[in-house]
């Protein structure tokens, strides 16, 4: 072999190594890359999600401690109910790791705080300039990012409005969260609405913005948090949307989670060089390596005789044959794939046939009654004409109608319930609701002792009639089911009217309610009867949610009781 070819094939070793990194490179790249992008947006979410928890944590005590006895006392002014507040706040405050609990009264000055005993107490602070406390005596809560003007340090406030006109306040820091996330690596960050960051991993990108914001917007969003100004961006974003922090050569892949209910973000950005550029790397020197191993057999080969010229075939028949085989193992995975894509579909239409079910469901629950007592009226009626008593057959026949005219309603309002949309509500009387309900269950009750007390006739709460008399039939219905098999069955209705709500309270004397069914009372298809569809509780609980009411199930010494809490009209 001349120099000249010696030449030629160093020169090709050299371009086959280069294209095969190349290639496999790129291959390798993208799908190191996809697959490190998911990851990145998967672990966001996930951040996303637990910074939500702890929030969600954090936003039922200040509505547990409107109600306490303790918050109330205070507000009225109790004497030592101030004293014996710091206490339960402050035990509160250590228990969940709250950085402050306070109650802030009616005229904005703080008057009893976990931090009692400390010199910078909030005690006797004026609240009146925060947000929190504004939005919370106006709409009846309140949150609020920013700095504390006692600690300096920034926190999420969560106001609630008590008794008094009076507001519970908990303020929720993020160090441990951020702490975490420095732990964890890479750049984690929330940005609010106006994408301005509120918490990181690095104490020094708080109250940096990540996209331009009209100098008008910037003073009143650091107005609202309590800083000086915003800071510009503290990172930049190339071309190819890596992010890059200032002083620093690293790329980092960034990922943002969709906005929760207060319109954060979590933001993280990871380094791609472990996940990305070191596996790119290995396999270009590899496929590198291969290559040039690749050609210095075809150049071995190439100098061998003709004797070596069946051995060459039979590799090639190899070859040839694992070809095929590959061949084959794509037709497969095509079938394969195709396959999935009829198994989506199918889940697909599964999904919709089991929406269509509940809906379906749902109508037949909640209009079985009013179709069975249009039955027993229709009877009487009958009955009634038999025995020439026209009269009465008539107003069994107006029954007749009233009762056809609900079930029109319960229709439309279960079209409403699914869509989540909102009903009007008026002044309805209590007492025609529970003699609305009694018509409907007229024969199931007569079985039973049915003990109801004098409603006046005057007294109202807020809602509809139709829809208040569905959670008064499904309330019965299920205490009359419950009692079938009693001797001594008994049903009792207490009404108790408080200053601005009323609770109806129905109870019996069954068994109750079985342990494992309590737990998930309200949850769509429990239910310990085999005939029972699950659907009617659920229903009632969303009803009287809608008027801004509550149904829970209480503790009662014998048999089930329900508490149906309402607005006073």
């Amino acid at each position: 072999m001349t120099r000249r070819h010696t030449f030629l094939w160093l020169l090709a070793a050299l371009l086959a190594a280069l294209v095969a990194a190349g290639l496999v490179g790129e291959i390798v790249r993208q799908r190191a890359s996809s697959a490190f992008a998911a990851s990145v947006a998967a672990d966001a979410r996930l951040r996303q999600a637990l910074l939500d928890s702890e929030i969600a944590r954090f936003r039922l005590l200040p509505q547990t401690l409107a109600d306490d006895r303790d918050v109330i006392a205070a507000a009225d002014g109790e004497p030592g109910a101030d004293r014996r507040l710091d206490a339960k706040l402050e035990a509160f405050a250590q228990q969940i790791g709250a950085s402050a609990i306070y109650l802030v009264g009616e005229d904005g000055f703080a008057i009893s705080a976990s931090n009692w005993r400390r010199p910078d107490s909030f005690v006797g602070r004026d609240y009146r300039f925060r947000r929190y406390y504004r939005d919370a005596r106006r709409h009846g809560d309140g949150a609020q990012f920013a700095l504390g003007t006692v600690s300096h340090r920034p926190g999420l406030y969560l106001a609630r409005k008590a008794a008094g006109d009076c507001v519970i306040v908990i303020k929720l820091d993020f160090d441990r969260i951020e702490a975490q996330w420095r732990r964890a690596g890479g750049e984690t960050f929330v940005t609010n609405r106006d994408g301005v960051i509120l918490v990181a991993s690095r104490p020094d990108w708080r109250f940096a913005m990540t996209r331009p914001i009209a100098p008008a917007r910037q003073k009143a969003i650091a107005g609202d948090i309590g800083t000086p100004g915003l800071t510009p961006t503290p990172y930049a974003i190339d071309g190819d949307g890596f992010l890059h922090r200032s002083g620093a050569s690293a790329r980092l892949l960034l990922a943002t989670s969709p906005p929760n209910r207060d319109q954060w973000r979590v933001n993280l950005a990871l380094p791609i060089r472990v996940a990305v550029t070191t596996p790119m790397r290995s396999a270009q020197a590899v496929a590198a390596i291969l290559a040039l191993v690749a050609v210095g057999a075809l150049w071995w080969l190439a100098q061998r005789s003709r004797r070596r010229r069946e051995r060459t075939a039979l590799l090639e028949t190899a070859v040839t044959e694992r070809t095929a085989e590959l061949r084959r193992e794509m037709e497969e995975r095509t079938a394969l794939e195709q396959r999935a894509a009829l198994l989506r579909e199918e889940l697909r239409l599964a999904n919709r046939l089991a929406t269509l079910g509940q809906v379906t469901a749902s109508v037949a629950h909640e209009t079985a009654q009013p179709v069975a007592a249009i039955r027993n009226y229709a009877r009487s009626a009958g009955q009634l004409l038999d025995l020439g008593d026209p009269a009465e057959a008539r107003e069994n026949l107006s029954a007749i109608d009233r009762l056809a005219e609900r079930i029109g309603v319960i229709t439309a309002q279960l079209r409403g319930f699914a869509r989540k949309a909102s009903t009007g509500e008026s002044a309805v009387s209590l007492a025609e609701v529970v003699d609305g309900a009694r018509l409907l269950l007229k024969e199931r009750l007569a079985a039973l002792t049915f003990e109801t007390p004098a409603i006046p006739a005057d007294l109202k709460v807020r809602g509809d009639k139709v829809r208040l008399e569905q959670i008064l039939v499904n309330l019965l219905q299920n205490a009359t089911e419950a009692l079938a098999a009693r001797p001594d069955a008994r049903i009792n209705l207490a009404v108790t009217v408080e200053s601005e709500t009323l609770r109806l309270t129905v109870s019996d004397n069954g068994l109750g309610i079985a342990p494992e069914i309590a737990d998930r009372l309200f949850t769509p298809f429990a239910t310990s009867r085999a005939e029972g569809l699950g659907l009617g509780l659920v229903i009632a609980q969303d009803i009287a949610q809608e008027f801004g009411g509550s149904l829970r199930l209480v503790p009662s010494e014998t048999g089930a009781a329900f508490e149906l809490q309402l607005r006073l009209a």
